[in-house]
């Protein structure tokens, strides 16, 4: 049975071309997602291992190491010369970082840009943990003075700078813009940035831009003498650490950042699997299809083997080799598309503005064993049904040349894909009434999905009756393709059903992403103030002397700034908003539930979520602080909701005292009022002459702003779409694969149906109606399906600010064309095939 299943696989290759296709693709979309994550991790990791030395002062955690506060409270150089006497230190290097210095290129556009972090530090010469190598020239030298700049190879790559050129980079501080000559191209460990962009400029230039001058540094780089522990090092130098600051071993940050490293490539990978799964589970209803049809083709066949001694269990393993084959080769084919494909989702990533360098690819051996397990399961698993099928044929039965494919009762299965359906709903119903767990609501979309997968059978006749009544203008050929699709139920749904899950997936999340970005336009509709907004990418801060400069704009009544930051209000974690109090009633008013909105540099204000949680009210005294070492004490003035305010903020304080408490002086939005009467063409040209040489910052008015904030969504549906894309191709595939082999079935019928009179053209427009019937079908399933999903999802997230329902109808009404369009195109090769069969020879076959 073995060499006669081979045999087979080799005589039927062609038939089973587009299955192993299948499977290629569906493999090739796990390993390119593992090798991706894998390369990913190991990058950063390389990184990582290079960017801390044996021992590091920071700023503490627990007061407030996030990549806001940087730069709030500095090491003094006190701090630095009493780190450098310590025990068992070699080398102790003062750091001073950014993650706020964007590189501009050659033409001005922003380099990497609204990607990954832009770092900038100064030049220091301190080994990394363990003696590596840490920040280092690879070409050219160390900038040692102002005016002088080095890069990473790759930013200098992407913005086409040579050693010599003149370079500019922006910044959040007092200085915007700085220029300076290329000296070098500078690293760290391994050389790769990831993505990321590297300015280093020398220690007195770093704190010109990143710490406004002040003298001082964000950390501390310390080197170990030869033979002293990381332990030892860390010992020896907490004495020395200022008050707000930590101390802790080079393993200790490393492993901290991992952590936080594969937490983030953990849901990256989860996130591309999830995209894996739905190729191939698209992929297994034209595997089963395969199979299905190659089995009822190859009946009598089977019945002589059960003839001539073959038992069933002998007939089953048969079956079950040729799909190990078909998996084992179209596995092996995936793993090496895979690596295109990881490619190809670097490539995606950066046209969405995220541009991710991964360097060279690694293919880990967990990444073959799994796609090797997952592509042969896959395959073995869709071809087990029509094994068991083929199994269970009768030699007599078998050898007669009526129908021998045994049909499962279709009453039977819609009942149960009812029930599936039903249990489903029962299960989102229950998570919007109760707000349980996302989990119990994807569990009742997962089931609603196969309940609908089930039944599609039943769901399919009204559809292709419909489909055949619109089409009768053309006829016996309109009806002949009318019976055709409803010939064999089972093989109809299996192959409708693979588009539909496709189609399903975009069109909940068109609907979702459409109600996302209506909430968007409703939410700033309705608290939009001012006439303009000004505001930098990736929500960076920029710097103060911005908004005097527009302030002198003709034409400009008022600037209102706002700043936020990351503090505690007695000593829990707190976010603030400062604003300019004078101007809060035109850009950002605020209605209190209690006491006043009147704020002053002595009082804030606080949500009613806040005032419940800690028992608050008008006239509390509140201690609060942003930089853990400058504290106020102020009392709360008012209590607002944040519902009826439109606002996500709890704390609210003036700009002033937000200062005071350590929160810096760079501003994080602008909003202008223009004045009566004024051209606001001209203030908009006005203002955006003050910023003409900071591309990061923009100027927009209500329509723009709204744009701005809808770009993050379009974006994400721009890469769902992509990675669903390939299920699609699968899925068109599947109806390809489905007509070819049905063509060859109804060979000799095709050549009677000639031999009556049915001309070429006849015969093509009838496979031409079935493909197009077999994919309205399921698009018209897939796309009510997902509406009905995208309606769901979006009550699920009403609290979270998703709270406007839209429909793009259009939309939606175009993937029913496009679902026509590709059912003409899926149906080319196999109307063509069939029109130029011999009548005679086609007659004739068996």
């Amino acid at each position: 049975m073995l060499a006669t299943s081979l045999k087979t696989v080799w005589a039927r290759k062609l038939r089973l071309l587009l299955s192993t296709f299948a499977i290629v693709l569906g493999v090739a979309f796990v390993a390119g997602s593992l090798m991706f994550t894998d390369s990913l991790g190991k990058a950063f990791t390389g990184i990582m291992n290079g960017t801390v030395g044996d021992a590091n002062v920071r700023l503490a955690q627990e007061s407030g190491g996030h990549g806001s506060r940087l730069g709030a409270r500095i090491i003094p150089p006190s701090a630095l010369e009493k780190a450098r006497a310590a025990d068992g230190v070699k080398q102790v290097d003062g750091v001073v970082t950014s993650i706020s210095a964007t590189v501009l290129a050659k033409d001005g556009k922003v380099i990497g840009g609204q990607g990954a972090p832009a770092f900038g530090v100064n030049f220091h010469t301190a080994k990394a943990a363990e003696g590596a190598e840490g920040l280092h020239i690879t070409e050219g030298r160390a900038p040692t003075k102002n005016g002088e700049i080095a890069l990473d190879p790759k930013t200098a790559e992407r913005g086409g700078y040579r050693i010599g050129d003149t370079v500019s980079i922006l910044t959040t501080g007092e200085t915007p813009r700085y220029s300076g000559k290329l000296v070098g191209f500078a690293s760290y460990a391994n050389g790769s940035m990831v993505g990321t962009t590297l300015a280093v400029v020398d220690t007195k230039t770093s704190q010109k831009l990143f710490l406004d001058g002040r003298d001082g540094y964000t950390s501390l780089w310390v080197e170990a003498e030869p033979g002293t522990s990381q332990d030892d090092v860390v010992k020896a130098l907490k004495p020395t650490v200022p008050e707000g600051f930590e101390v802790v071993t080079g393993k200790q940050a490393s492993d901290e950042a991992a952590s936080g490293i594969q937490d983030a490539l953990s849901f990256i990978t989860t996130f591309l699997l999830v995209f894996a799964g739905v190729a191939l589970l698209v992929g297994s209803f034209l595997i089963v299809n395969t199979f299905g049809i190659l089995v009822a083709q190859r009946s009598k066949e089977l019945a002589l083997m059960r003839a001539l001694g073959a038992s069933r269990r002998q007939v089953f393993g048969g079956v079950v080799i040729e799909a190990l084959v078909v998996g084992f080769i179209g596995s092996v084919l995936g793993i090496g598309v895979g690596v295109l494909l990881a490619k190809g989702i670097s490539a995606l990533l950066a046209r969405l503005g995220a541009e991710i360098d991964i360097g060279g690819l690694t293919l880990e051996p967990r990444t073959i064993i799994v796609s090797l397990v997952i592509g042969l399961g896959v395959t073995t698993l869709a071809a087990w049904l029509p094994a068991r099928r083929a199994s269970r044929i009768s030699p007599i039965a078998a050898m007669r040349d009526d129908q021998v494919e045994p049909e499962q009762t279709v009453s039977r299965r819609a009942w149960f894909g009812a029930l599936l359906f039903v249990i489903g709903v029962a299960l989102v119903v229950a998570q919007l009434v109760t707000d349980s767990s996302i989990w119990v609501f994807v569990t009742g979309m997962v089931l609603m999905l196969f309940g609908t997968i089930a039944a599609t059978p039943v769901l399919a006749r009204p559809v292709v009756r419909g489909i055949g009544a619109l089409a009768r203008r053309q006829g016996v050929v309109a009806r002949l393709a009318e019976e055709n699709s409803l010939r064999n139920p089972r093989r109809t749904a299996a192959t409708t059903s693979a588009l539909m899950i496709g189609l399903a997936l975009v069109s909940m999340m068109t609907v979702f992403g459409a109600s996302a970005s209506g909430s968007i336009d409703a939410l700033i509709a309705k608290s939009f103030r001012g006439d303009f907004v000004v505001s930098g990418q990736r929500s960076e801060p920029m710097s103060q002397s911005i908004a005097p400069s527009m302030k002198k704009v003709d034409g400009v009544r008022e600037v209102s700034r706002q700043r936020y930051g990351d503090g505690t209000a007695n000593d829990a974690p707190a976010t603030f908003l400062a604003v300019d109090a004078a101007s809060l009633d035109d850009v950002a008013p605020i209605t209190v539930t209690q006491g006043s909105h009147a704020l002053d540099d002595s009082k804030l204000l606080v949500s009613t979520d806040v005032a419940k949680a800690f028992s608050w009210k008008p006239g509390t005294q509140v201690r609060i602080t942003v930089d853990g070492s400058r504290t106020r004490t102020v009392n709360v003035a008012g209590v607002f909701d944040k519902e009826d305010n439109d606002r996500q903020d709890d704390y609210v304080v003036t700009i002033p005292t937000f200062e005071a408490i350590g929160g810096g002086k760079k501003d994080n939005m602008l909003h202008v009022l223009v004045a009566d009467g004024a051209d606001r063409q001209k203030v908009q040209a006005g203002l955006e002459g003050v910023v003409k040489d900071i591309p990061t910052i923009t100027v927009k008015d209500q329509e723009g702003y709204a744009a701005e904030q809808r770009a993050p969504i379009d974006s994400m549906l721009t890469l769902i779409y992509g990675l669903l894309g390939l299920a699609i191709v699968i899925a068109v595939l599947g109806i390809i694969n489905t007509l070819a082999l049905s063509v060859i079935e109804r060979t000799r019928e095709i050549g009677l149906l000639r031999a009556v009179g049915l001309s070429r053209r006849q015969l093509r427009s009838m496979v031409r109606l079935e493909a197009v019937t077999i994919s309205l079908i399921g698009a018209l399933i897939g796309v009510v399906l997902g509406t009905i999903f995208g309606v769901l999802f979006q009550r699920t997230q009403a609290d979270s600010g998703v709270d406007v329902l839209v429909i793009p109808y259009g939309r939606l009404a175009l993937f029913l064309v496009l679902a026509a369009l590709v059912g003409v195109l899926a149906a080319w090769w196999p109307a063509r095939r069939a029109s130029k069969l011999n009548i005679l020879s086609a007659i004739a076959t068996e």
